[in-house]
Parts: C-alpha cells; sequence; structure tokens
C-alpha cells in the first residue's frame, strides 16, 4: 500500500492529481467514488440469529444433555427432561447473545466515522458527506472537527489532534505540515498526517485525502476485528473436555451393566430400565446449570468491585490469567499530568500531590518532610510565569482542567505554591499574547501589572533558552553565562531520563505590547519543570499481588518508551530498560522470534494496533492465559484476541467496551486484581462441586455394577437413583458453588491453561471418594439383607442402601468445601447455603421413607431408630473417604 508521510506536499500533490486551493472537479469525485468506493467501513455479511442458534447445539456436552432428556423422558421422569431441554435453550441463548455482541464492535466503529466534511472542489469550499469524500480531496479543519478520512496535511496552524483513541498517546498530538517523516514511522509518530476518527482539539490546518474506507488506518482496526475471531473460553474447553470423558465412560458402563444383566436371565425392560436411570444418574445434568448460576453470582460480585462482566465466562477465564497486557495511560497511570520536579537555575525541587488536587508541597530536593517554608525569587516569578502564561482553567471543586493537561498541570502547581489562578489573573490581567506555534515551540503572553508591562514565555527548553540573554537569581536578572547554558541543558537531560515533559519558562519587561515575534528574544532565564502522568497508587501494590499470585504484567503502551520504562520501573513491571522494546523493534522480530521475546519482556512502547494483536498472539501460543485492557479503537482488535479483554468504562471508547469482556468502571488496575481473585475463587467452587458430583455418581455406578459383578441382587431400583439424583446433585452441588474464597488463593501460581478441571490429583481423589461410597452403600446393603428376615427384607435392604448413600453423599459435601484444609480445620457450618441443602435434602429423604403413602412408590420401608443409626453409621465412611483422600493428596 502507498504511504503518504514520507513524501513532500509537492511529491503528495502530483501523485494524486489535485491542487492545493482547487481542489478536484466533480467529475473527478465521481471517477474516483467509483474507483475507491464509498469512504466508509465495510462489515461482512453475518450469520443470522437462527444460524447463531443451531450452532450452539454442536458442544458435545449439550448434546449429552439432551440424550440425558430422551432419557428421562423414556424413564418417565418429563420434569427432569423438561428443566434439562430449559438449561440446553438457555445456554443457547446466551450463546447467540455473547456472538451477536461481538458484531456490535464494528458498528460502534463505524458511527466514529466523522458524518460530514469542509471539502474544497473547484475552488469552491463546501460541506459534503464524508461518505463521499476520495483520494486527492482537499480538506479544511477547524478546532472540534472529527477527521473524515486520512489526510497528508499541507497546512498547519497551531494544529493539535487528539489521538488517544487510535494510537493511545494521552496528550494531544502537535501536528507539522512541512515535516517529512521516515517510512517506518509508527502513527504516532506521523505528525504530518491526520487519521480518521481522530479529532481537531486546538488550532486549524488542511490536508489532502489520502485513504478513504478500509484502506484507512481505522479501517486497518476494523479489518482487524473481522478478522479475529473469539474462541471458547478456557473454561468451555474444559467443561467439554469433562462432557466427553464423562459421556463415555457413563455409557460404557451403562452398557456393561445391561449386558451383565442379559447374561443373569433379567428381564430386558427391567435390566434396560436400570441401566438408563443410572446413564441419568450418572449424567450431572446439573453440572451446567450450577456453573451458569455460580459464574452469574460472580457476575453480581464483580459490579460491587468495579468490574461489569459482559459474559459468564470471563470471571472465570479472569481466574485463570497467567499474563496481564495492560495499556499505561489511565490504568497505570491517573491520565492527569502532574509536576514533580523544579529547577530554577540553581536549586531543584521536588512537588508532592498527584492529579488535579492543589494538595500538595513545594520542597527542595532532599527537605521533603520539613516544614519550614522554602522558596526562592526565581521560583515564584516562575510559579507566576506558569499560571499566566497559560489558557486553561482548574474546574472548582471538581479536580478537573478545562483545557490542554500540560497546561493544566501548571496551574495546578501555581495553587500548590500559593498563587491561585483566579485571583493572579485578577493582579495581572492578560493584554496581548502571541499564541503557540509548533514550529516555534513557544507562547508568550503580556500583562499590565504595578511596574509596567511584563511577557511571560514558555515552551520547549532548548528553544526558550536559545531566546534567553540573562538568568533570574538572587532576586536579579544577570547575564547568562556558558556555564549555566550547559548546567540547564544537563538538568533538561536528567528530567528526560527519567520521562520527565519538560517546559521552560522565561520573562522580560517590554515597554509595550508588540504582537510580533521578534519580542521573544533577550528573556530572562526563570527555570524548568518536569511532569508525568504519574502512577496510580494503588497500582504498584496490585502489581506486587500479581506477582506473589504467578501473573505476569505487562505494559503495552503507544507512549514513547522512556516513558514506558520509567512508569514500568515505578510500578514493579521492570527492573531495567532492557526488558523494553518499542515498536520499530518489534517489527525486526519474526513471529518466532517474538514468541520467544514475550516471555522476557515487560514493556512493548509505541506500538501500532497490529503490534497489540501480534503481541497477544504470541503470548497465547506459548500457552499463556492473556487477558488485555485497553480503552481506545486501536486496542479494541487485541482486545478481542485476548483470552479476556478489559474495557475503561470512563475513559473507554464504545468500540473497546463492545470488543472486550469486561469493563472497568474505575478504570483502575487494582480492580482486575480483584477480578482474578474472584475468578479463582470461581474456578476452585467448580472444581469442588465437580469433583463432589463425579465421586458421587460414579460411587453410585460403581455399588450397581460391583452387586452386579457378583451376582448380587440390584441394591437400588432405578426410582432410588432418580431421587439420589435430584435431592443430591443439586442444591449440595450449588452451595459448594458459593464457597468463600479461601486464605493465600493470590499466593498460589496460576494453574496450567492446558491441565483439565479433574487432573490427576482429582482423579486419584474421586477414586477413594467414589470407592468408599460405594463400600459404604454396599456395606450397609449387605447389613440390612442379613438383619432383616421375610418378605421385606430386600426392600429394608434397599431401604439401608438407599438411606447411607444420601447421607453419605450429604456428609461428603462437608468435607468436599476444601481440596486441601480438612474437615476439623474448617468452620464446619459457616457456609449457611450449604446447611440449607443439607437440610432439605434430608428432609426429602425422610418423606420417602417414613411417610406411608409414599413408601409404595419409592419401594421403602420405616426403620426403627437403631436401624437408622446403624444406615448413618455406615455414610460416614464416605466422609473419612474424602479425608483420607485429602492426606494422600
Amino acid at each position: 500500500m502507498k504511504t503518504f508521510y514520507d513524501k513532500s506536499i509537492e511529491e503528495v500533490v502530483k501523485e494524486l492529481n489535485t491542487d492545493m486551493d482547487q481542489g478536484i472537479s466533480k467529475e473527478e469525485v465521481s471517477r474516483r467514488l467509483k474507483e475507491y468506493g464509498e469512504n466508509r467501513l465495510e462489515e461482512k455479511e453475518s450469520r443470522g440469529i437462527f444460524q447463531m442458534f443451531l450452532d450452539q447445539f454442536r458442544d458435545f456436552l449439550v448434546l449429552i444433555l439432551i440424550g440425558a432428556s430422551i432419557v428421562s423422558m423414556i424413564v418417565g421422569e418429563a420434569t427432569d427432561a423438561v428443566i434439562i431441554l430449559l438449561i440446553v435453550i438457555l445456554n443457547s441463548v446466551l450463546g447467540v447473545f455473547q456472538e451477536n455482541r461481538a458484531n456490535n464492535a464494528l458498528k460502534a466503529l463505524k458511527d466514529m466515522a466523522a458524518p460530514q466534511a469542509k471539502v474544497i472542489r473547484e475552488g469552491i469550499l463546501e460541506k459534503v458527506p464524508s461518505s463521499e469524500l476520495v483520494p486527492g480531496d482537499v480538506v479544511i479543519l477547524e478546532a472540534g472537527d472529527y477527521i473524515p478520512a486520512d489526510l497528508r496535511l499541507v497546512q498547519s496552524v497551531n494544529l493539535k489532534i487528539e489521538e488517544a483513541a487510535l494510537t493511545g498517546e494521552s496528550v494531544p498530538v502537535e501536528k507539522s505540515a512541512r515535516e517529512r517523516v521516515e517510512k517506518d514511522a509508527g502513527i504516532g509518530d506521523r505528525v504530518n498526517s491526520a487519521f480518521m476518527s481522530t479529532v481537531v482539539t486546538y488550532g486549524r490546518g488542511k490536508g489532502i485525502v489520502v485513504a478513504t474506507g478500509m484502506n484507512t488506518e481505522i479501517g486497518k482496526v476494523a479489518s482487524m476485528l473481522e478478522a479475529v475471531e473469539e474462541g471458547p473460553t478456557p473454561l468451555q474447553r474444559k467443561l467439554d473436555q469433562l462432557g466427553k470423558l464423562l459421556g463415555s465412560v457413563c455409557l460404557g458402563i451403562c452398557g456393561i451393566i445391561f449386558i451383565l444383566g442379559l447374561l443373569r436371565g433379567q428381564e430386558v425392560i427391567e435390566i434396560f430400565m436400570t441401566a438408563v436411570s443410572l446413564a441419568v444418574a450418572a449424567i450431572p445434568e446439573g453440572l451446567p446449570t450450577v456453573v451458569t448460576v455460580v459464574l452469574a453470582l460472580g457476575m453480581q460480585k464483580m459490579i460491587k468491585k468495579d468490574a461489569i462482566m459482559k459474559r459468564l465466562g470471563a470471571v472465570e477465564t479472569l481466574g485463570s490469567t497467567t499474563v496481564i497486557c495492560t495499556d499505561k495511560t489511565g490504568t497505570l497511570t491517573q491520565n492527569k499530568m502532574t509536576v514533580v520536579k523544579i529547577f530554577d537555575g540553581e536549586n531543584l525541587w521536588d512537588v508532592t500531590g498527584r492529579g488535579y488536587t492543589t494538595e500538595g508541597e513545594i520542597k527542595k530536593e532532599g527537605s521533603l518532610g520539613k516544614f519550614e517554608p522554602e522558596t526562592s525569587p526565581a521560583l515564584e516569578r516562575l510559579l507566576r510565569a506558569g499560571v499566566l502564561c497559560n489558557d486553561a482553567h482548574l474546574k472548582k471543586g471538581v479536580d478537573e482542567i478545562i483545557g490542554d493537561p500540560t497546561e493544566g498541570a501548571l496551574v495546578v502547581l501555581g495553587a500548590k505554591g500559593g498563587y491561585p489562578q483566579e485571583t493572579l489573573m485578577a493582579e495581572m490581567p492578560r493584554i496581548g499574547e502571541i499564541p503557540f506555534d509548533s514550529k516555534r515551540k513557544l507562547m508568550s503572553t503580556f500583562h499590565q501589572h504595578k511596574k509596567g508591562i511584563v511577557m511571560y514565555t514558555k515552551g520547549a527548553p532548548d528553544v526558550v533558552l536559545s531566546r534567553c540573554k540573562y538568568i533570574f537569581k538572587d532576586g536579579n536578572p544577570i547575564e547568562l553565562t556558558e556555564q549555566d547554558r550547559v548546567r540547564i541543558m544537563e538538568q533538561n537531560h536528567s528530567f528526560a531520563n527519567e520521562a520527565l515533559r519538560v517546559l521552560a519558562l522565561a520573562y522580560k519587561m517590554p515597554e509595550e505590547v508588540k504582537e510580533v515575534l521578534d519580542e521573544e528574544k533577550d528573556l530572562i532565564f526563570l527555570g524548568l519543570v518536569g511532569m508525568i502522568d504519574p502512577p496510580r497508587d494503588e497500582a504498584k501494590e496490585a502489581v506486587a499481588i500479581c506477582k506473589k499470585a504467578g501473573i505476569r504484567v505487562v505494559m503495552i503502551t503507544g507512549d514513547h518508551k522512556t516513558t514506558g520504562s520509567a512508569i514500568g520501573k515505578a510500578i514493579g513491571i521492570i527492573d531495567r530498560d532492557e526488558e523494553a522494546l518499542d515498536g520499530k523493534e518489534l517489527d525486526a522480530l519474526s513471529d518466532e522470534e517474538l514468541k520467544e521475546k514475550v516471555k522476557r519482556v515487560n514493556v512493548f512502547a509505541r506500538v501500532s494496533p497490529e503490534h497489540k494483536v501480534r503481541l497477544i498472539k504470541a503470548v497465547k501460543e506459548n500457552g499463556e492465559i492473556a487477558a488485555m485492557t485497553g480503552d481506545g479503537v486501536n486496542d479494541a482488535p487485541a482486545l478481542k484476541q485476548a483470552d479476556i479483554g478489559i474495557a475503561m468504562g470512563i475513559t473507554g471508547t464504545d468500540v473497546a467496551k463492545e470488543a472486550a469482556d469486561m469493563i472497568l468502571t474505575d478504570d483502575n488496575f487494582a480492580s482486575i486484581v480483584d477480578a482474578v481473585e474472584e475468578g479463582r475463587t470461581i474456578f476452585g467452587n467448580i472444581r469442588k462441586f465437580v469433583g463432589f458430583l463425579l465421586s458421587c455418581n460414579i460411587g453410585e455406578l460403581l455399588v450397581i455394577f460391583i452387586a452386579m459383578l457378583f451376582g448380587a441382587e440390584v441394591p437400588l431400583l432405578p426410582i432410588h437413583l432418580l431421587w439420589i439424583n435430584l435431592i443430591t446433585d443439586a442444591f449440595p452441588a450449588f452451595a459448594l458453588g458459593v464457597e468463600p474464597k479461601e486464605e493465600g488463593i493470590m499466593e498460589r501460581p496460576p494453574r496450567d491453561p492446558d491441565e483439565p478441571i479433574v487432573n490427576k490429583e482429582m482423579s486419584i481423589a474421586v477414586g477413594i471418594q467414589s470407592i468408599s461410597l460405594a463400600l459404604a452403600a454396599l456395606l450397609s446393603f449387605w447389613y440390612g439383607l442379613n438383619h432383616f428376615n421375610g418378605e421385606d427384607a430386600l426392600t429394608a435392604a434397599r431401604t439401608y442402601c438407599f438411606i447411607t448413600l444420601v447421607v453419605g453423599e450429604l456428609l461428603r459435601a462437608y468435607s468436599a468445601r476444601s481440596e486441601e484444609k480438612m474437615i476439623y480445620k474448617m468452620k464446619i457450618f459457616s457456609n449457611m447455603f450449604l446447611n440449607i441443602s443439607v437440610l432439605g435434602s434430608l428432609l426429602l429423604l425422610m418423606a420417602v421413607v417414613y411417610i406411608p403413602f409414599l413408601q409404595p412408590i419409592f419401594h421403602t420401608v420405616s426403620l426403627s431408630l437403631f436401624e437408622l443409626d446403624m444406615a448413618l453409621l455406615f455414610a460416614m465412611i464416605p466422609l473419612i473417604g474424602g479425608e483420607i483422600a485429602k492426606k494422600l493428596k
């Protein structure tokens, strides 16, 4: 694709066959519209809602659930069948909603395009719909205008453009039409260009359209959004694996049981009903329901912690995160320029306080904490100069700035030093000015005061110093020596190395107001101010927590490498400058080299949207679970590419919010850490109830399988299995899903992203627990057969087995509250939901055992207190087995 930022204005005019003053003819516009198409963002034809809905039923676990509902219908459990189908439909509707939401990101991007543009055609200035712009059109720009297409500037007068949405730059970019930029320059360094959807904040300009529609930089972002496909979350992948495993194992065992029954000569319908009932009991159809509810409750908790989760799986995904790729501006920093250092020509001063609050002190370097007031004549004049040579204003009571952030920092500095803007402006009203010019890199204002007229000047340190003849020392202007100049520039470099944005201030006393550039000479140097967008206080602590939790924090910023490195070091992301790379260095790396680099480099600066997508891709290809934060249009493709995209709620664009899975309502990195903790808690709870469900269901399978293997009577009838399934699967499992977080959860390393929910350790624990449950039930059944006589002996033995199995599973639920901690170390009854669930399940159990009209339906008999005690004694075995499994683990 052609580039124009690396060409002169004359070359651009010639190549696009246009005229800076006349523009192009209307006939030419029509021809070019046919050639290049309309200046609008395209989107590929998306699948219909119905097609999206049908696609949701391809999931293996969903197919297993549909099978379970059919089986439930066959055995006469219509209620179970309806509930399972409702679960399937609910999950499908949620899936369609998530997919449809992803398409909204591009729609939001399209809405950012300017609706109209001021264009010169055939020498006449007119307003036209921006969709009708073509390469070669000459566009006029003024403050407040949206840039309607990508432009090569041909005129710029004090032109500043807000490009944060596209580049991540925290302050408006000064543009210069006559600059010629290197071919490999990143978007943020193309100062002679303007980009579609960015905004003119100051000055005016003229530009020639060089790209429209999908060929613009914003169009490239749209293309990337279309190209990036959201894959399943880690939880979805693991549940799918679990579903396939459970389905295969359950169907296999049920098939074996059916064959054993046939070999024993049982009636086909009887053994078929047993096998089918066992399948229904064994397949945990309650699992998706519990997962959905637990994740939904997690979403509600996160709202209270300033995080809105846009989809259920996002909570758990964040909990499994191993790398957080974060933007700098506004997330790790306050997005408020703050003066932190002053050099008055002789002394260095530290400034406390952050943001736009006027609370803070100015103290000589090394004297912070002393209470005696300190000042110097040069410092006081410098503070006045910063406040008066300024177009920004501080909003009263809300700590906000109207105007340029850099100028706002000087207003706040003045207030800290005892020079409030309103008072100073009243004492020394402005009577003239020479506005800022990007060529001069200076701004000067004239003020009336008691002794006459004073002119204050601020600007780039090297430029201001070149205009100075004197320096203000000991209350008087004296000749500026070469030694002074060297010292000032050394201090300027020192500030710059600390990633501070540096401005110089000077003044003179003219006899009259002359709004001519000749006045900006023979100035009296006052000093330098160094400012920065400071790190958030809580960000450093949050990064430290991440490190302890084994999560790597990577900063990806559009800002300069020096600034990125300084902030990275300040909050503990990096220790050395070597741990940072910029966009040019990234371009030189192959994909394989980048995969290695992202393992060690933690700060990436001056990056483009394409770089961000590459970085996220490289992180994921290394087997990491990547979270990405962002607020601008430039972040949207990477937000979509990441395992979990996190958008800023305050500063974030609609495009970023639509592409993200999670929105931070306070734009605070610390809230991400809270969300990670919640995610880890939720996944831990999912493992708890999965382990509980598996040990119970496999235990039930073993009871039937072992009994039939040894030629014994079947200990449980289909109705027993279905009732056990109802009262032990849903409620206790749900209660385990809302367990409070365990201590030290953020001191554990992240789990292996490829590790299944049921890992080796859990498999061993589930095996021990299932065997102990089956053992308890079979011993209880055997005891019942030998304890009772007569025709009711088998029914009584089955009642024994039934009670032992249900109570054993309910007691197991208390053991399952922690995979590590022994039951005697827990606050055993602290989970109110579990207590209520267990009590409710026990009441339902007692109802079918002791209510006379239910006994024939459930094939149970009443047991005496002694007989019930024996069943309960056997029920202790699974609890003991669960605790033994923890010890072995």
